[in-house]
């Protein structure tokens, strides 16, 4: 039972600590440290792709660890607990900036070539500006929902 916590809990770890990462370490640095906005878009880009799948391997491992230590101390597995219910919300969350926002995003990238060298009112600019906010708000929106996992499965224990 300590090994399914222990899965739980590493999981939880990796994926908030990644999205903190990113969120306060690489981007700003990348914004401030690589010669062109163009240049450091790119890193963080790919960066974030890592971060997304380290996030889906995270939630799909802590939903099977939690299921099974449900099952096996409560003689149920509690499918619908809120925490797994969150945690499907941070997967959906996830593969949706995965598969949905950030293709668009890469795809204007290559259309409009350096960004910064497109005027903000042109059309391909604002639409890849609003997907970059909607990036960052699905992206906060799953860090707050995991802290919340992170309540809802420490008063679990």
């Amino acid at each position: 039972m300590s090994f399914l916590r222990y899965l739980m809990l590493l999981s939880l770890i990796v994926w908030l600590g990644g999205l903190m990462f990113f969120a306060f370490v690489l981007a700003p640095k990348a914004f401030s440290v690589l010669p062109s906005r163009h240049l450091a878009g790119t890193v963080v880009g790919r960066s974030l792709g890592a971060l997304h799948w380290m996030g889906i391997a995270s939630g799909i491992l802590f939903l099977a660890s939690s299921i099974l230590y449900s099952r096996l101390t409560r003689g149920t597995a509690h499918v619908f607990a809120a925490r797994h219910v969150f945690i499907c919300l941070m997967l959906t969350l996830t593969l949706i900036s995965q598969f949905g926002i950030i293709p668009r995003m890469d795809t204007l990238r290559a259309s409009i070539g350096e960004i910064d060298s497109v005027p903000p009112n042109n059309p391909a600019r604002l639409q890849f500006d609003a997907l970059h906010v909607w990036s960052t708000r699905v992206e906060g929106g799953v860090f707050l929902l995991g802290l919340v996992v992170v309540y809802l499965t420490a008063a679990s224990f």
